[in-house]
């Protein structure tokens, strides 16, 4: 039986472009799988956005993410799961244990990224670690990888704050010391796109594809393109779902039962799973 890690892997070998929904909770990993989507990037801003009602600045422990993970996973066993592990919550060897608790777990691949934690008390910028002390991190998530197979996507958040010579310069160091998939945050064009893609020496590139943030934000096609493997949608299902909050909020307010874009009852109760649990639980069901 093939582990998670290798199912991702031989996807990823494949020439299809690989589009990773954004998950954060069982309910929309379940709907993903659903959706016959492989796989799914279990996403720390939308964790963020629904554990805290708040935004993604790092205010999100390894249990609350590691929690989250769990609900994604068991509800949806067979979805490949990228999980987003920040800065590993600590020196290298909080990374590894990272790692190696994510690998135990299920998880197919995982990131690590180069930001300074705490970050300063501002929503602008992502101050970066210092070049080699990055090193060691990567370096000690490949080594904590091996237990497990998992794969080690290695992301630079430096591109704002030190240059686009200096992201390319990590993307090629992470490719040094052996991880997997390679991630440069906010890209300001094509170029500097083209760029981290020919760093990554032909290991699969990530992608950011949601529209709002500064940053390039190609569609899938000329993502494609351009070199990238994988692309994300952090907020492809997570403004959806807030906007259908807001509306039942409103009906409620207007004095209605439900919003005009409600599911019908019989439908939100077969997709919860109601039918199939009364199946299931025929088998233990005493006799009259």
């Amino acid at each position: 039986m093939t582990t998670p890690p290798e199912r991702l892997r031989a996807l990823l070998a494949a020439p299809e472009f690989v589009v990773m929904p954004a998950v954060w909770d069982g309910l929309s990993s379940k709907l993903t799988a659903e959706a016959g989507f492989e796989t799914a990037f279990l996403s720390g801003s939308c964790v963020a956005a629904s554990r805290l009602g708040g935004p993604d600045l790092d205010l999100l422990s390894f249990a609350e993410m590691f929690d989250s993970f769990n609900q994604a996973h068991g509800a949806a066993p067979d979805l490949l799961i990228l999980a987003d592990a920040d800065h590993g919550y600590g020196n290298a060897m909080n990374v590894q244990r990272t790692v190696r608790a994510y690998g135990r777990a299920g998880a197919a691949a995982i990131l690590i990224e180069d930001k300074i934690t705490p970050r300063a008390l501002t929503a602008a910028g992502k101050p970066a670690l210092p070049f080699e002390e990055v090193r060691m991190k990567i370096r000690a998530a490949v080594e904590a990888a091996k237990d497990s197979g998992i794969l080690v996507m290695a992301r630079t958040d430096c591109r704002p704050s030190l240059g686009i010579d200096e992201a390319v310069a990590r993307i090629e160091m992470y490719v040094e010391e052996g991880a997997d998939i390679l991630f440069l945050d906010s890209p300001a064009d094509n170029d500097e796109i083209r760029r981290a893609v020919e760093a990554a020496q032909g290991r699969p590139s990530f992608a950011v594809l949601s529209p709002g943030a500064p940053r390039a934000c190609p569609g899938q096609a000329e993502a494609a393109e351009l070199g990238f493997k994988i692309g994300t949608y952090p907020t492809g299902m997570l403004s959806p779902a807030v906007a259908g909050i807001k509306a039942g909020l409103a009906a409620l307010n207007a004095g209605n039962a439900v919003a005009d874009s409600a599911l019908p009852p019989a439908e939100l109760r077969a997709t919860l799973g109601y039918d199939d649990y009364e199946e299931r639980a025929k088998r233990f069901t005493l006799p009259e």
